[in-house]
C-alpha cells in the first residue's frame, strides 16, 4: 500500500536522507522512529507530496506520489505535527470547511462529516469553537480532517504529543482501530505507544533506515544482560563471575536477612552465557534460584541504533 524506494534528499550541500526504503502492507500500523534531525519529517513531506525528492521512487495505494500526486492525495489522510486546525472555528464548521477542500460534494458534507464525529468521538463537542477545547479533542479534530473522505493510507505525525495519560489511552483506542482497515504510518517520541500500536518499527538515524522489524523481534535479538539469584558469599561470586569469558560489568544487591544476592550481570557483544553460568554456580555449591535473559526495551534498542556511529 505504502512503497518507498531508495528515497535520497539534499538540500544544498545537506543530504537530508539517502536510500530510504520501505513497504508498508496494507491494513498496516507502521512505527516510523528517529531522533531530531534523523530525516523523519522529511521522508513525511515526501510521501505526503509536500516536495520532491532529489531521486529515488513512492507509491501509495499503487500511485507515484510524484506523478500522479492527485490521485494520491484523493486516498492519503494526514496529520501534521502541528495539527492544521482554524482555532476560531465550531467543531462541525470547520470539518464541513475541510471537506469541502478534499473534494467530498456538498450533498454528502454533512453525512460525511457525522461519520468522523462519531469515530472520533467528537459528538459532544460538535458545536464548541475549536479553541476553547482542550488538547486531546483538539488532537481528535485533527485526525477527523484525516479520515474525511475515508482515505485508505493515514500518515499520523506526533498525534499524542502534549496529551495528558487519559487523552493519550483515547487516542490510542481510536488509532489502533484503524488496523486491518486502513495503512497507517505513526511517527512518535512515545516508544511505548509505539510498542503497542505498531505491528513493525523502522528506525531511521542520519537520514538512513538503520532497522525495521517488529518490536518483539528488535528487542529480541539480543539479550545482553542476564538476572541471577544466588544464595552464595558474595565476595567469592562476584569473583567467580567476574572470571567467565563473555561476561562485562555486574551490578549486585545483597538480602541481608536472607544472604541472598541478586546479579545483573552485563554480556560483551550479546553473548549467550547462561550455560556457562549455571554450570559455574552449581559446581561451586552455590544455590541457583533464578536466572533469566534480559531483553532491551525498544528505547534501548532505539538508543543503541541511534548512537550507532557506522
Amino acid at each position: 500500500m505504502i512503497e518507498a524506494t531508495r528515497l535520497t534528499k539534499r538540500f544544498g550541500t545537506i543530504t537530508a536522507i539517502k536510500n530510504v526504503s520501505f513497504h508498508v502492507d496494507k491494513g498496516e500500523i507502521l512505527g516510523f522512529l528517529g531522533p531530531n534531525g534523523a530525516g523523519k519529517t522529511t521522508t513525511i513531506r515526501i510521501l505526503t507530496g509536500l516536495f520532491p525528492a532529489t531521486s529515488g521512487s513512492a507509491r501509495i495505494a499503487g500511485f507515484d506520489v510524484f506523478d500522479q500526486s492527485i490521485e494520491v492525495r484523493k486516498r492519503l489522510g494526514y496529520l501534521p505535527e502541528n495539527v492544521p486546525i482554524y482555532n476560531e472555528m465550531p467543531v462541525s464548521a470547520y470539518l464541513k470547511f475541510a471537506a469541502s477542500m478534499k473534494g467530498v460534494e456538498a450533498k454528502n458534507a454533512t453525512k460525511e462529516v457525522a461519520r468522523v464525529l462519531d469515530r472520533c468521538s467528537l459528538v459532544p463537542v460538535k458545536n464548541r469553537i475549536i479553541g476553547k477545547l482542550s488538547k486531546g479533542f483538539r488532537q481528535r479534530v485533527g485526525i477527523a480532517q484525516a479520515i474525511l473522505r475515508n482515505p485508505d493510507v493515514l500518515i499520523l505525525d506526533e498525534p499524542t504529543i502534549g496529551l495528558d495519560p487519559k487523552q493519550i489511552t483515547d487516542i490510542r483506542k481510536l488509532i489502533m482501530g484503524f488496523a486491518g482497515r486502513k495503512t497507517v504510518i505513526l511517527s512518535s517520541h512515545i516508544l511505548p505507544e509505539v510498542s503497542m500500536m505498531c505491528r513493525r518499527v523502522a528506525i531511521i538515524n542520519n537520514g538512513r533506515i538503520v532497522a525495521i522489524d517488529t518490536p518483539q523481534c528488535l528487542t529480541g535479538r539480543t539479550a545482553d544482560k542476564v538476572f541471577l539469584e544466588i544464595k552464595g558469599p558474595e565476595v567469592e561470586v562476584l569473583t567467580r563471575l567476574r572470571g567467565i569469558p563473555g561476561v562485562g560489568s555486574i551490578a549486585s544487591e545483597i538480602d541481608q536477612k536472607t544472604g541472598i544476592g541478586r546479579y545483573t550481570v552485563k554480556t560483551k557483544d550479546g553473548k549467550e552465557i547462561r550455560g556457562t553460568l549455571s554450570r559455574s554456580i552449581i559446581t561451586a555449591g552455590w544455590s541457583l534460584l533464578e536466572m533469566r535473559a534480559v531483553r532491551p526495551s525498544l528505547e534501548d534498542v532505539f538508543i543503541r541504533l541511534t548512537r550507532e556511529e557506522r
